[in-house]
């Protein structure tokens, strides 16, 4: 099975996996090694979980912390953490005012211009874990898939929401179309903060930031190729914290 690409009308983008024909021109720099300081949060039962990941960048430090509602994904991505799967991979994939997306396998010795985007897909698909509670909000982790009818999850893609603040009124009217209303909380944090609350209920949701959403903000706003591939290599490494 090959992870494809699959580009909708603006108000649905697809998060597979997507092949690019960047041009890529200067290796990653070192990677830093500080911790951000933690975000003040509110950790709710669906988002209440012990396990935090430490993803350290080229662009700095991001610190996730993944839902115990979502143990099929929580952990897979434990298991790869704990492999070294993610380490010196690539975030292959940044739009700003959408997301970044990493954790195609192929991207960790790409050369520049190499196309990206179709790794993993002969890793078993996790089962979709969806969850009202569980929203596309700014800093949300998850994961990426192709299209198969399940929506189950690809294996190892990722990707972390950026988004753009959203008007109540098109919430309202994004409720009517899902059929389910948004909490007063999840329609003040789409307010505020922003995310991309079209794409909930069709991708699992399995974490969140918890410290380095400024590192967010620069990786999305990262000079890129017409593919959406960073001009300069973004690579990564993840840990298990506490």
């Amino acid at each position: 099975m090959k992870l494809r690409s699959i580009l909708c009308s603006a108000a649905l983008i697809a998060l597979f996996t997507t092949p690019v024909n960047g041009q890529g021109k200067k290796p990653a720099t070192a990677l830093k090694n500080t911790t951000p300081k933690a975000l003040p949060a509110k950790i709710s039962k669906e988002t209440a979980g012990n396990t935090k990941v430490k993803i350290t960048t080229d662009m700095g430090v991001i610190v996730v912390r993944l839902y115990d509602s979502t143990p099929k994904h929580r952990d897979n991505f434990v298991k790869l953490v704990k492999e070294k799967f993610y380490d010196s991979l690539l975030f292959h994939r940044i739009i700003q005012g959408f997301m970044i997306q990493g954790g195609d396998p192929m991207s960790k010795n790409a050369a520049p211009g190499a196309m990206l985007g179709m790794g993993g897909g002969d890793m078993t698909r996790i089962p979709a874990e969806f969850n009202r509670n569980l929203i596309h909000k700014k800093g949300a982790l998850a994961a990426a898939r192709d299209g198969n009818p399940e929506k189950a999850s690809s294996a190892c893609q990722f990707y972390i929401v950026k988004g753009n603040p959203m008007p109540e009124e098109q919430l309202k009217m994004m409720s009517q179309q899902k059929g389910y209303a948004y909490t007063p909380e999840q329609i003040n944090s789409y307010k505020t903060s922003g995310g991309t609350p079209f794409l909930d209920m069709d991708y699992t949701v399995f974490g969140e930031i918890v410290a380095g959403m400024e590192v967010l903000d620069k990786i999305a706003a990262a000079a890129k190729d017409q593919s959406d591939r960073p001009t300069t290599d973004i690579r990564m490494k993840m840990e298990l914290i506490k």
